[in-house]
């Protein structure tokens, strides 16, 4: 027998209006979380059912470091299935997550995703994993257009100051690029009100009849 792996896709019989996934992106300290979780608390106040997978949360399970793994599983599997943050680590993380939010769209669930994902092919390969079973609308981008020097004045992690420092290496908007949607569905102004923020994503999402 071949070793290629034999998976064959089995059809689900139960048929559901999909939700979709609001993938927000920007700079570190852009406001990602904290708009996603407000407009998760909008959502849930209206009966929609929604969740936000963080950036930083799913790096404690889903795709932890070698370090998180290590402990448990020992250094052979740590080397191998753990993320760190060099590109392709970040691609793989970006796919992970892509697939899903995926299975929360296709679960009628509206999937609110915070994560840098600073690279437009990451972005785009997720878009293309959402749209290939559902539609155009599944799939929103959301860019947080947050200019650096305030996510830099925020830095609610310490994260600016220790890469300016040279404490970290390949931190995006300082030593690694960061590439912005050349048209994103939504795009907010960084600096306005939170609130605000999240009343244009929900008003977005009115629009395309993903919320009523």
């Amino acid at each position: 027998m071949s070793d290629k792996t034999l998976v064959t896709w089995h059809q689900q019989n139960v048929k559901r209006r999909r939700g979709c996934v609001v993938w927000f992106t920007g700079l570190s300290g852009s406001g990602k979380s904290t708009v996603a979780n407000c407009v998760d608390v909008k959502l849930h106040e209206m009966n929609v059912s929604s969740y936000v997978l963080d950036g930083d949360n799913i790096r404690h399970g889903l795709n932890a470091s070698p370090e998180i793994l290590e402990p448990v599983h020992g250094a052979a599997y740590a080397k191998r299935f753990g993320l760190s943050f060099a590109p392709e680590d970040r691609q793989e993380n970006i796919r992970r997550i892509g697939c899903v939010a995926e299975i929360f769209c296709a679960a009628s669930t509206i999937a609110l995703t915070a994560f840098v994902s600073p690279y437009r092919s990451d972005r785009d390969r997720v878009r293309a994993i959402v749209n290939a079973t559902g539609t155009a609308e599944d799939f929103v981008e959301v860019f947080i257009d947050t200019p650096l020097e305030i996510c830099e004045t925020r830095d609610p992690k310490g994260l600016y100051k220790k890469a300016r420092a040279g404490e970290i290496k390949g931190f995006t908007g300082i030593d690694a690029p960061y590439e912005a949607p050349f048209s994103p569905e939504v795009h907010l102004a960084g600096e306005k009100p939170v609130e605000e923020l999240a009343d244009e994503v929900i008003n977005f999402l009115k629009s395309i009849k993903k919320v009523k």
